[in-house]
């Protein structure tokens, strides 16, 4: 059974500039960044 949860993608982003960070950014620097969880396109079937 398929489940109706699209798969997720966890993002860091500035909360000054919105620009996106590295993780190792965003654990520098806690206060001034945000996590972000991004909803992926399910996969595509190949046409033939």
């Amino acid at each position: 059974m398929a489940s109706n949860k699209a798969p997720t993608k966890v993002v860091n982003r500035s909360s000054v500039s919105g620009q996106f960070v590295t993780d190792k950014y965003a654990q520098k620097h806690p206060s001034t960044t945000e996590r972000q969880h991004v909803r992926t396109p399910p996969p595509t079937k190949p046409k033939r």
